[in-house]
């Protein structure tokens, strides 16, 4: 069966290949009866390189769980490529922060506070044995 081309752009775009994906059609679990039982209309989806795994039982149909179960599938693996970028962003701007230069309001606040706390500390006497 061929993926809607949809499908196929989105995992392009994402850098990963359809032939990556492991499709099986297995039998049904959970209420339905007789109908869910002896069809294999449940569709499981494992991506190789990931290890990202979907299953989709919700339609009658095979193939319309076949559809449901690709579009899952390239959510999940867009997610995960949005938050590898998403923490890359993050942990650069995080650098940026740590390592700029500080205000001036900064630096004449860390002055104040260092000068204060030089008062504080002269004002204690050694100790004397005596």
């Amino acid at each position: 069966m061929a993926l809607p081309t949809q499908i196929d752009e989105r995992l392009a775009a994402l850098g990963w290949r359809a032939s990556e994906v492991e499709e099986r059609f297995v039998r049904g679990a959970g209420p339905g009866g007789q109908k869910i039982n002896k069809t294999s209309s449940t569709v499981w989806l494992r991506h190789g390189p990931t290890g990202l795994e979907v299953r989709c039982q919700r339609e009658r149909s095979q193939s319309a769980n076949r559809e449901l179960a690709w579009f899952e599938l390239v959510g999940k693996l867009a997610a995960r490529v949005r938050a590898a970028t998403d923490a890359a962003i993050d942990a650069r701007e995080t650098e940026r922060r740590r390592t700029r230069q500080k205000s001036h309001g900064q630096k004449v606040r860390m002055i104040q506070a260092k000068k204060h706390r030089a008062r504080h500390k002269s004002q204690r006497g050694r100790v004397r044995d005596e």
